[in-house]
């Protein structure tokens, strides 16, 4: 078993990885990017360095530091946990060249599923039943339209090559909307995966997402933990994951089981890994297959007793599997809510900013997964999720209640956070019955009831700073606490220096300031600009495209008029606040 172990990571996903590694013995080592100087994973860590500025391009995405780092601080082996690095092949065969572990598969497999037209023909060919469409990438729309029609039909679903975590994908429900699709869907590969390429395939109106979780050692066993449902989503972005999954009887179980066993084997799999799918009508088809630990790893050890990280880790080390399949059982139901820092009435744009005052929830089967505390700063750089609530209990009626229970335990002040969109969810017959709640999504009147009221005005007194304080300092890119005694002013995890709590301008997506000015409801990058000054638009007509936390935020006008005033452009930021537009 290794000695020490770098996590590649941040956040809850870092935190959850270094608390096994106790367990099990193993010294842990963080990196950090300067904002996340002092973030709890860092401070988590038994040593945490330095690697680089708040852009995940130029920290967290940088092979060279990571294995830098690893190599200074003697660490044996590497845990991506999920995300940056983690699907990365050339990053695997790095470490392998610097003789460091990679705990994940081998760089072959990362290849093989990175690519989903590769996966989806390396599964057909191994009589995996995989949704209709293209094992081919299209080059253009107009070789796309084509397969379309001969083919496919619509409404079609266009798909980065690279994609995964509900990136790069895109729905064209006619021939009108082909051409926007497929160019979204093209961007967001490049952007997130370094790969344009795109292919298309049946686009399913309201299937089940049903993943199954696999576990494969280097001596040739081969397990599956059952499945999980994640079809609460948005944006193609998961919210609420469960197992079992409702919908799953005890045969369609084993039968989704054995693809997810018989796809992990056609690519020599070894590691942690899901393979995902979409049930529609009892027909179940491989998805793709993600070369990971999933965000909802949590709710399949609640019901499986099974340790994920941990069986991660020892695989890593050469260990075998410690059961068969046939030692596995499902026992209860859990329930994972993504604790997202986003407004779900206006569309689910994110909302970062500063935790104000933090309480988790407890009591009997309740978990949290969390790389927060009070004063943490949850910043547009990175993805917007704050926590993870998981509840266990002997059934999905009983797991409910505890979840509402827990939610409405739940204290987070300061940010805005998707705890009143999972109560109103859990409380509808959708939920209860156990649909997709898709209709309820995509329901924009059902989501604005959902609007946060207006904070008070603050009070003007301020709290008099604390003269006792640990300060975080580095020396020689290395983290070390330093407490300091005496009239020291008080700083701001994060780095962010004390500021007067006031009321933020409370803005609607589309809406603002004076009539037809339209107000960014957020902070982040102009991707694109569809109007001109001058232009004539109608109500609800695209504005602008806009990029936070790694999601795309479509900005429409307010009213029909003329575009007299433009104040973005393609490439440039926007503050939440700042005016887009004025149209009369």
């Amino acid at each position: 078993m290794f000695g020490k172990v770098l996590v590649a990571n941040r956040g809850e996903i870092a935190i959850r990885v270094m608390r096994t590694l106790e367990e099990l013995g193993i010294a842990s080592v963080a990196v950090y990017s300067e904002p996340d100087r002092d973030a709890p994973h860092a401070r988590r860590a038994d040593e945490a360095f330095l690697v680089g500025p708040g852009p995940a391009n130029e920290s967290y995405l940088v092979v060279e530091k990571i294995i830098e780092v690893a190599q200074k601080s003697g660490a044996e082996a590497i845990h991506p946990g999920y995300g940056f690095l983690a699907e990365n092949a050339a990053f695997a065969r790095a470490c392998e060249e610097a003789g460091i572990v990679f705990i994940g598969p081998p760089a072959d497999a990362i290849d093989a599923m990175g690519s989903k037209t590769k996966a989806r023909e390396l599964m057909r060919d191994a009589g995996v039943p995989i949704v209709p469409g293209t094992t081919e990438p299209q080059a253009t729309v107009e070789d796309a339209a084509k397969v379309i029609d001969e083919t496919i039909g619509y409404p079609v679903a266009i798909k980065a090559a690279g994609g995964g975590g509900g990136k790069g994908f895109r729905v064209a429900e006619s021939q009108d909307e082909l051409e926007k699709a497929f160019e979204g869907a093209s961007r967001e590969g490049e952007k997130f995966f370094s790969d344009p390429t795109v292919y298309v395939e049946r686009y399913l109106p309201d299937p089940r997402h049903v993943e199954v979780q696999v576990l494969a050692d280097s001596h040739g066993n081969v397990v599956h933990l059952f499945e999980r449902d994640c079809s609460v989503q948005r944006r193609h972005q998961k919210l609420i994951e469960e197992s079992p999954a409702p919908a799953v009887d005890p045969e369609l179980r084993e039968k989704i089981g054995k693809i997810g066993t018989e796809a992990a084997r056609a690519v020599g799999y070894r590691s942690a890994g899901t393979v995902e799918g979409l049930l529609q009508d009892g027909e179940y088809f491989f998805l793709e297959m993600n070369t990971r630990v999933q965000v909802e790893h949590c709710v399949t050890e609640l019901v499986t007793g099974v340790d994920i990280v941990r069986e991660q880790i020892r695989i890593a080390a050469g260990e075998e599997l410690p059961f068969k399949q046939e030692d596995l059982e499902l026992r209860g139901h859990a329930i994972e809510c993504r604790i997202n820092a986003e407004d779900a009435s206006k569309n689910f744009a994110p909302a970062p900013g500063s935790i104000a005052s933090y309480v988790e929830p407890s009591g009997p089967g309740v978990r949290v997964d969390s790389g927060a505390e009070e004063g943490y700063e949850v910043l547009p750089l990175y993805d917007p999720m704050i926590a993870k609530l998981i509840v266990w209990d002997v059934d999905r009626e009983a797991s409910t209640r505890r979840m509402i229970r827990a939610l409405g335990e739940y204290r987070i002040e300061g940010l805005k956070t998707l705890i009143p969109f999972h109560l109103a969810l859990l409380d509808t017959d959708q939920w209860r019955n156990g649909e997709t709640c898709r209709d309820l999504v995509e329901d924009k009147a059902w989501l604005k009831e959902l609007a946060f009221e207006k904070p008070p005005a603050a009070s003007e007194e301020e709290e008099e700073p604390k003269v006792e304080r640990t300060y975080a300092v580095e020396v020689s890119g290395k983290r070390f606490d330093v407490r300091v005694i005496g009239a020291a002013p008080a700083a701001a995890p994060n780095g962010a220096a004390p500021a007067r709590k006031a009321p933020k301008r409370e803005r609607s997506k589309g809406s603002g300031g004076a009539p037809g000015e339209l107000i960014s409801p957020l902070q982040g990058t102009v991707l694109k600009v569809e109007v001109e000054k001058g232009a004539q638009v109608e109500e609800g007509a695209l504005i602008a495209v806009i990029e936070a936390m790694k999601m795309e935020n479509e900005i429409t006008a307010p009213v029909a008029g003329t575009v007299e005033e433009l104040h973005v452009s393609p490439g440039g930021s926007v503050s939440s606040g700042d005016t887009i537009a004025v149209i009369k």
